[in-house]
């Protein structure tokens, strides 16, 4: 095992398979493009681990808690970590969590988003450390995200 394998076995984490889509929708562009030492991962929310979107889904905070949000964008680290081990195969490969671009359903003039993707940044920075998990981040808000997805993250990381 590597050495991320033994801390998300060690937190009792796992990772999902593949993204499935619901009914009717379809999946047509690549969920990690490795481009040199540079992974480029597209937008990912929460999965079960069986692949499939388990959201929540709806606006923060009308529909959906700050609270659940939060939970939301720490469990799409799941997510992203497994669409890269597709790409990369050994997660340790990862040098530097460059950046992260976090995307909330929010109620317009809502302006916690910070806080909701800080569930993603704080497991990221547990599991990798400082050192190749600190990174550069924007947590915006938007009037709608795919499927109602309350909450949706992209990142840059380096290999």
């Amino acid at each position: 095992m590597s050495v991320i394998d033994d801390r998300l076995a060690e937190r009792g984490l796992v990772l999902p398979q593949p993204a499935r889509p619901p009914a009717g929708f379809a999946f047509s562009f690549d969920w990690v493009k490795v481009v040199g030492n540079r992974v480029i991962v597209s937008g990912h929310s929460p999965q079960g681990e069986d692949g499939r979107l388990i959201g929540p889904f709806g606006k923060v905070p009308s529909e959906v808690s700050l609270d659940d949000a939060t939970t939301a964008a720490r469990a799409t680290v799941l997510s992203v970590l497994g669409s890269v081990r597709r790409a990369i195969g050994d997660l340790d490969r990862i040098t530097s969590w460059v950046s992260v671009s976090g995307m909330v359903n929010a109620d317009s003039g809502y302006g916690e988003t910070t806080n909701a993707i800080n569930g993603f940044s704080d497991l990221v920075l547990d599991l990798f450390g400082p050192e190749v998990g600190a990174h550069a981040r924007t947590a915006v808000g938007y009037a709608a995200l795919p499927l109602n997805n309350a909450v949706v993250v992209a990142a840059e990381l380096q290999i």
